[in-house]
């Protein structure tokens, strides 16, 4: 049998597709005899943008589309006017949507250039596909890759009725799956979940021409042509074992990347998987999170073995840079396959989703082993939010993790989520006040009002607060399917506004805002005074502050330290009476509250966590936009109270980290979006 495995826009280019690799070699070893060939169609459309614009569309554009403007659906819209013959279909929704949302009419422009060369592009693909006589082509289908899949389905079909089309991945599990097979007949079968199993269970039906009702989840038709009915066979709990699960074939990817013109922009990376599902949410779901679908269940290669997958891809592909799509890591990989990594030799650059309350020694494990970009799902910085989420952490926790981060030149992205039913004012106001203060750590992405996705708690229950829901309003100029049908095929969900509005949201999108324009000027660095001296120093260059030297020494610099941890007061007291410093409770009380004032520390009201890193992150120039206004900065911030550390004013430091645009500014060879840090040297600051 000859298979065709076919991956469409947007997958990212920089990137192998994993299903693809993973089905690849699942078939070289299961079906030895068949003939497997892949189809790199985001690469393809990628290279087919550069040449029909003469360059002017750009991967960059590709990107902006692809990965930005998934919550707009505009990549799907692109190639609708394909699927529906109609090269006008959606246009006139698309603009309307676009107004009610102030969509940037660069943007705009940017789709409405690619989608003209779609028709021309999905021609060319069916050329080549049908090129090598397929009898199955499989197609894996994630975000926005429903509709130029579904575009290319359907000419092959045209052309060759004869042929087998097989849809796949997370756009097809659950009833998403049946809706995408019932409302598309050109589509023969789809595959509902994991498809190690019942991808070559179902190409041994067409190899016997036996109807495939006992592969379990795999929507089929039935019935003679003219009377054919869509079946779906009953969803398996099974899950694939991480034994079954085999390192991914890129040959064929990186033969392509390399001869494309593509490779000339982008920096291509490795894609490697450690484990399915998610041990967090097996006990306390997120209740905002959709994201693994029907198959929950944690399960996780060895450590040694997924060590050998990548010391082997690596070596294949002379490529250091590996992004796992783990959905949160294993614990134990602390034990087994971090300390491996570490002591490689490698110079790895690793992507890893990881929980946000981690060790300061699991940091250093994660950096010393390579990982230059975690995304630790912090998402908010209070307590009672994060308890709706039911996340487990508090925000003091989220602040340390952000500090050590930038201790062990670790790149953070997160977004601050909001819009949480039961949340109030009252639990943004002590973390408004504060976010000021953190300013020289690495920011959100942006600020968030959280939308329903299926699979969540927040759509499985909406006792939970999101009784009302419909499909999302961007599906208008995407499908052309009634409600009811969309309200099954699609992953999300537009509802009722719950949680803060008005003044809170408008004061929190500011306060983000300000965050991320101000980081890039901004440092705020801890340390030792002298060799001889266990005093320290701070140096205090964050935009908005007036630049300040603050000296602690005695109990006041062993309270700082303690702080790097995270304590409450009782807790300070303790460990300070433990190293023979008898201090009064009220002198403790008072300093801690002055330097919560001078913004040194963070407080979630019980909690404080001391915000100095320990060293000055080299950083990599964003475009960040002005610096919003809004309350006069700094001028008025209290200065240091009596026993407080001595406040020097000082010009900001030429040590500090570079100016935007400044030339000497190191750029970190990292996979990561901005902001970005990397290794620097400890500051060097000398007391006056």
């Amino acid at each position: 049998m000859r298979v065709q495995l076919v991956t469409m826009p947007w997958h990212p280019i920089d990137l192998p597709s994993l299903q693809v690799g993973l089905l690849h070699q699942l078939l070289r070893q299961v079906r030895p005899d068949d003939e497997v060939r892949e189809f790199h169609g985001s690469l393809r459309w990628a290279e087919f943008l550069l040449a029909r614009s003469d360059s002017r569309l750009r991967p960059g554009d590709y990107e902006a589309i692809g990965s930005d403007s998934i919550f707009h659906g505009l990549g799907d819209w692109v190639f609708s006017g394909v699927l529906y013959e109609d090269e006008d279909w959606g246009v006139a929704k698309l603009h309307a949507y676009a107004r009610g949302r102030q969509l940037c009419a660069d943007t705009l422009d940017t789709v409405s250039r690619m989608r003209v060369h779609a028709a021309e592009y999905i021609d060319r693909c069916a050329d080549e596909v049908l090129a090598h006589e397929p009898d199955v082509v499989g197609f894996t289908s994630t975000f926005m890759q429903n509709v130029p899949s579904l575009a290319l389905a359907r000419e092959l079909k045209r052309r060759r009725p004869q042929l087998s089309v097989v849809f796949g991945g997370s756009n097809c599990d659950g009833p998403m799956g049946h809706a995408l097979h019932r409302n598309h007949p050109y589509v023969d079968h789809v595959v509902r979940g994991e498809g190690e199993y019942a991808f070559p269970a179902l190409l041994a039906h067409l190899d016997a021409g036996t109807p495939p009702d006992d592969v379990p989840g795999l929507c089929w038709w039935d019935g003679a042509p003219g009377s054919r009915v869509s079946r779906a066979n009953t969803e398996t709990r099974r899950t694939v074992a991480p034994a079954d699960i085999p390192s991914p074939d890129y040959d064929q990817w990186q033969t392509e990347i390399e001869a494309s013109p593509v490779i000339e922009y982008v920096y291509p990376k490795l894609v490697v998987e450690g484990a399915r599902g998610c041990w967090w949410g097996e006990k306390h779901h997120c209740t905002f999170c959709g994201l693994n679908g029907t198959a929950m269940a944690f399960r996780a290669k060895p450590g040694e073995r997924l060590w050998s997958e990548i010391d082997r891809l690596v070596r294949r592909h002379r490529l250091l840079d590996v992004v796992t799509v783990d959905n949160i890591i294993d614990m134990a990989y602390f034990k087994d396959f971090l300390p491996r990594a570490a002591e490689s030799g490698w110079d790895l650059r690793m992507h890893y989703e990881v929980k946000s309350n981690l060790s300061r020694e699991q940091i250093a494990l994660l950096s010393d082993a390579g990982a230059v970009l975690l995304q630790p799902g912090i998402e908010s910085l209070s307590d009672r939010v994060l308890d709706l989420m039911d996340k487990g952490v508090t925000g003091a926790r989220n602040i340390r993790t952000l500090r050590e981060f930038d201790n062990h030149a670790i790149t953070c992205t997160w977004n601050y989520l909001y819009g949480f039913p039961g949340e109030t004012a009252e639990d943004y106001a002590r973390v408004l006040d504060q976010m000021p203060a953190l300013v020289h750590l690495q920011p959100p992405g942006g600020a968030h009002r959280i939308q329903l996705e299926r699979f969540s708690p927040h759509f499985t229950n909406p006792a939970l607060g999101f009784g009302k829901r419909r499909p999302a309003e961007m599906y208008g100029h995407v499908y052309e399917l009634p409600e009811d049908e969309l309200a099954d095929l699609v992953y999300l969900f537009d509802t009722e506004d719950t949680g803060i509005g008005g003044d809170v949201e408008d004061r929190l999108l500011r306060a983000v805002a300000q965050w991320r324009a101000g980081h890039d000027v901004s440092s705020l660095v801890m340390e030792a005074a002298g060799e001889d001296t266990d005093a320290l120093l701070v140096r205090d260059r964050r935009h908005g502050w007036p630049p300040r030297t603050y000296w602690f020494n005695g109990w006041q610099a062993a309270a700082l330290r303690h702080l790097e941890d995270g304590r409450t007061e009782p807790a300070l007291r303790r460990k300070l009476t433990a190293d023979g410093h008898d201090v009064p409770d009220e002198e403790v009380r008072e300093w801690l509250a002055d330097a919560l004032a001078l913004g040194l520390f963070f407080s979630d009201g019980r909690t404080y966590v001391s915000l100095p890193t320990r060293t000055v992150p080299l950083r990599v120039d964003r475009e960040a936009g002005p610096i919003p206004t809004e309350e006069p900065p700094a001028a008025g911030r209290p200065t240091a109270a009596e026993g407080l550390a001595a406040a020097l004013e000082d010009p900001p430091a030429a040590e500090g980290p570079p100016a935007p645009g400044d030339p000497t500014a190191t750029k970190a060879p990292t996979i990561a979006k901005a902001p970005t840090v990397a290794k620097a040297s400890t500051f060097k600051a000398v007391a006056r």
